[in-house]
């Protein structure tokens, strides 16, 4: 289930529990080495999430702000969430394809929890 995304934007769905509604987030797509790499580097916020794609593991040295991390499986299920302080090197998911960031607390707020499943349409 290869997937081909290129820098750009799109819309992160988040499925929820029990038939709830999907939450649509604003997404920024980072697939190039020079994306992927400058990732949140340098900015104050986000708005929505970025997806970092193919990526297993992150940091956030040189970030101003703390971020929620999620990593994603090749079939795009959550496989772990964590909030990471500025200045960290974050473990690398031995499963992990694909790996979301957002500001601390946001993904807590859409529903993006270990074992979930989210899409991500890309912008035409």
């Amino acid at each position: 289930m290869g997937r081909r995304w290129r820098d750009g934007r799109g819309t992160l769905v988040v499925h929820g529990d029990g038939g709830a509604p999907p939450v649509r987030v604003p997404l920024e797509i980072a697939t190039s080495y020079r994306a992927r790499t400058r990732g949140l580097l340098g900015r104050d916020s986000v708005d929505g999430a970025i997806l970092l794609s193919p990526a297993g593991g992150v940091h956030t040295f040189r970030m101003r702000f703390p971020i929620d991390v999620a990593y994603l499986d090749r079939r795009l299920r959550v496989v772990a969430v964590r909030t990471m302080r500025p200045g960290r090197l974050g473990l690398p998911r031995i499963r992990s394809r694909h790996v979301l960031e957002a500001q601390a607390g946001a993904m807590a707020g859409w529903g993006v929890r270990a074992g979930g499943r989210v899409e991500v349409a890309a912008a035409e």
